[in-house]
């Protein structure tokens, strides 16, 4: 194969001038233009162009990544919005994203960040191991790797994640899960935990709305539960008229139960007028209670409803005897009625990754000033 073998190897030391670093997961085609073999978008460049997510790019003969070591910004949140609520409960997370994104979804919550086609919008910079260094001395327990795809940003989070490592850190992705099989392999050996948008479970829905597939996110699902260590959860933002349908739903519910069974957390979330669908009115509450029961009835442990007040749908209960073993109030935990990750009331094992007490972080979030090295008031 040649020059069309995938350019995987691992950088170490080199410099990193404005962003740019050298980017892994690509060929070389008979017609001189590269394919990017990160996503399953397999950009096809000339050199000078970018891949759909902007990030990535040709510079003469190989494919660069532009955002190594800056971020658009750098803040400390509650784990639990992520969200992960089986994972660390109550602990603090450094969250850091950079910009752009390999989906195009058209009711995007945070398009100000991954369709940002300006490099300004990266306004604060660190290496992997300032971040980790940093996230240890605020006090918190993980580094997630969100506010856009870590899957375009693959060597700065991976690099990251060997870091935090070395500090005793998690590490955390929130990701849409539209990665190709090998980078897939490799990017969740350095992950502890990971929150993957399910953004609907229809092709036409991924073809018309994102710009993508669905198939390539069930496989990462699939792979991630069965394959790895990596605690995971699922996401899935309900849109009025477009995903929020009963028969949709069932479906959904029955896959997941049949290819990641009962214990892998499901969130529903409550979709608000943003960027390119203004049209869509706010998720009614009625609806996440009526696919939080339709996943519950399909025989699921631990489903939740988030962006909207409702301290019922985003408690966790004991799936044997009802008891509910963690209370929240938005990202506030109350109640706690673990016992190191079984029941308090009957000792059912509760499924997830939990210590004897919970974290006291509570709904704080604490943007932090990197080039100060100070958190922001």
């Amino acid at each position: 194969m040649n020059d069309n073998v995938i350019r995987r190897q691992r950088i170490g030391g080199l410099h990193v001038t404005n962003g740019t670093f050298p980017g892994r997961y690509w060929h070389r085609m008979n017609d001189g233009r590269i394919q990017c073999d990160l996503c399953p978008r397999y950009c096809h460049l000339k050199d000078g162009q970018r891949g759909l997510c902007f990030v990535r790019a040709r510079q003469g003969d190989q494919m660069v990544s532009t955002t190594y070591g800056r971020s658009s910004g750098f803040c400390v949140d509650p784990i639990e919005k992520k969200p992960l609520n089986h994972f660390l409960p109550g602990t603090s997370v450094f969250s850091f994203g950079t910009a752009g994104c390999n989906l195009a979804c058209k009711f995007c919550q945070n398009w100000d960040i991954s369709k940002s086609r300006e490099i300004d919008t990266l306004a604060a910079g660190a290496s992997p191991a300032t971040i980790a260094a940093t996230a240890g001395r605020l006090g918190c327990r993980s580094v997630a790797y969100t506010y856009n795809d870590p899957v375009i940003f693959f060597e700065y989070a991976i690099d990251t994640a060997i870091a935090c490592r070395e500090h005793g850190l998690k590490s955390v992705a929130v990701t849409a899960g539209y990665i190709c099989d090998e980078p897939r392999r490799e990017f969740f050996a350095y992950m502890d935990a990971a929150n993957v948008d399910l953004k609907a479970f229809t092709e036409d829905f991924y073809h018309k709305l994102t710009g993508g597939h669905l198939q390539p996110v069930l496989d990462t699902l699939a792979y991630i539960h069965q394959e790895t260590d990596c605690w995971l959860e699922v996401t899935t933002l309900l849109i009025p008229g477009k995903n929020d349908g009963e028969k949709e739903i069932h479906q959904l519910a029955e896959w997941f139960m049949h290819t990641l069974g009962p214990n892998v957390p499901l969130h529903f979330s409550a979709f608000h007028p943003d960027y390119k669908m203004t049209d869509r009115p706010p998720t009614a509450a009625a609806t996440l209670a009526r696919a939080r029961q339709i996943a519950i009835n399909a025989g699921l442990h631990y489903v939740y409803v988030g962006n909207v007040h409702d301290s019922d749908g985003a408690s966790t209960y004991c799936p044997s005897c009802g008891t509910r073993v963690i209370e929240r109030d938005w990202y506030q935990l109350g109640e706690w009625r673990l016992d190191v990750g079984r029941c308090g009331e009957c000792g059912h094992d509760i499924a997830g990754v939990f210590e004897a007490r919970p974290g006291d972080w509570g709904p704080r979030r604490l943007p932090v000033s990197m080039r100060e090295g100070l958190i922001r008031s």
